[in-house]
């Protein structure tokens, strides 16, 4: 069965449905597991059913990579990576069912390149370390994102589809968000720590996953206002919006807001570019009342959280004196990483070594937040040629083919994301799959037929 636009009504439904998830999550958290459990059994059923006929693997796997952090932070998840684990599942069942392209190559090789760091992490880990788990923990958003690479590479989508593929990535957003409304205590109460980041804000949960998550899902309501056109919807979607953004903003990690406003720019940058000049009006319009909401937005988490906020996006603390480090001590892991690849850049440290390195050499025990420094350190120059793949295939691919107005937005939440929060989340490898997508209407499809077989 194809799918279709969804009608008001239907957005709504689907709407409440969320908001009652999180609702009855909030009052007993209990719920949680059973909740995600019955969600994978029906998302199973949903893809193996339809035979991924219609791109079902993809949206399977975006209401996943969203509903992650969520079931992470309510106690729902099996074990600590089952999203990661469950996006992975959900996209080699759609490739089973539909195959790959044959211009994957690139993404089967860094798929190979992660490998040689296992073998030196084997010799490399202290006696003290579960190997396993080291290496898994480093390794699942890796292949989480080679995986993500070879289902969507020069993979065909109808716009449809692709919408009901955000669509599945938004609707958890949507659960967590009214979670966080109803646990979190009045902003007020939770300013205690200052200028930094608010666990208490953020549900007692890591606020960088929350600030990442609700910044994705303030970016997805925000291009809706632009591509869906229907009053009532857009009304909702604003408000909904607005809620999103309040969410990201008190956890006072700036790292998935900066992210997700650059993200809003750069997808409206390629919306207006693509636009004649009437089409163009009318964005710009919408445009203008999209800033007045923005503003409003900021000047009431201005005044709920007394202008600490003003403070941590101008780099100050509670008192107002200039922070020394604006990177919040990212740059000390950075430059660890960076010795490691440079005392060992063949085949670096190995894969879940960073860690202990780091101890070794500062003292300090924390776990990366920087993708690329990590890949370099870990994989020594096999790393290096990761970086290039993940980078420069992408922009080729973009040359050949500008019909996805989500191409840079999506592209830079991935690079952005995995520089200052590294992998932990599937989010950033499954999205970084999506601006691979070629997206075409129905009509077209004979036109990319002849396009693609022509490369």
């Amino acid at each position: 069965m194809a799918f279709k636009n969804l009608t008001y009504t239907e957005y709504v439904k689907l709407l409440l449905i969320h908001l009652a998830m999180g609702i009855a999550i909030s009052m007993y958290g209990g719920f949680a597991k059973p909740i995600l459990i019955g969600i994978l059994i029906f998302l199973l059923f949903f893809v193996i059913s339809r035979g991924n006929k219609n791109n079902e693997a993809l949206m399977a796997a975006a209401y996943i990579a969203g509903a992650e952090v969520f079931f992470r932070q309510t106690g729902g998840v099996i074990f600590y990576e089952t999203g990661k684990y469950s996006v992975i599942l959900f996209l080699l069942i759609g490739m089973f069912f539909k195959g790959t392209s044959s211009r994957t190559t690139p993404f089967w090789i860094y798929l190979i390149i992660l490998v040689p760091g296992v073998v030196i992490a084997s010799q490399t880990l202290s006696y003290d370390v579960v190997f396993r788990k080291a290496v898994a923990f480093n390794l699942a958003g890796p292949v989480c994102l080679g995986i993500s690479a070879l289902y969507c590479y020069y993979k065909k989508i109808s716009k449809i589809q692709f919408n009901y593929v955000l669509m599945f990535l938004l609707l958890p957003l949507v659960s967590h968000m009214i979670y966080l409304f109803l646990v979190t205590p009045n902003i007020g109460e939770a300013l205690h720590s200052g200028t930094n980041s608010n666990y208490a804000a953020s549900g007692g949960f890591g606020p960088n996953q929350i600030s990442t998550v609700m910044g994705m899902g303030a970016f997805l309501l925000a291009t809706r206002l632009f591509t869906i056109k229907n009053r009532i919807i857009n009304l909702i979607d604003l408000v909904l919006f607005g809620m999103m953004s309040y969410r990201a903003i008190v956890t006072f990690s700036r790292g998935g807001v900066l992210t997700a406003i650059i993200c809003i720019a750069a997808f409206l940058v390629l919306l207006i570019y693509k636009q004649d000049i009437y089409d163009r009006k009318k964005i710009w319009n919408k445009i203008m009342i999209f800033g007045g909401v923005v503003f409003g937005i900021w000047f009431l988490t201005t005044v709920l959280t007394q202008g600490l906020i003003v403070n941590r996006y101008t780099n100050r603390d509670a008192a107002g004196q200039l922070e020394t480090d604006i990177t919040t001590g990212r740059k000390e892991l950075i430059v660890t990483e960076l010795q490691g690849f440079y005392y060992n850049p063949v085949v670096g440290i190995g894969v879940g070594k960073g860690k202990e390195y780091r101890s070794e050499e500062t003292g300090t025990e924390t776990a990366s937040h920087n993708e690329i420094s990590r890949l370099l350190s870990e994989h020594g120059l096999l790393g290096l040629v990761a970086i290039l793949i993940l980078i420069f295939v992408p922009i080729i691919f973009w040359t050949k083919f500008k019909n996805n107005y989500y191409f840079l937005a999506f592209l830079a939440f991935w690079f952005l994301t995995i520089n200052h929060s590294a992998m932990r989340i599937a989010m950033p490898a499954f999205v970084y799959g999506l601006a691979l997508l070629y997206i075409v209407d129905d009509k077209k499809k004979s036109v990319y037929k002849k396009k693609v077989e022509a490369q």
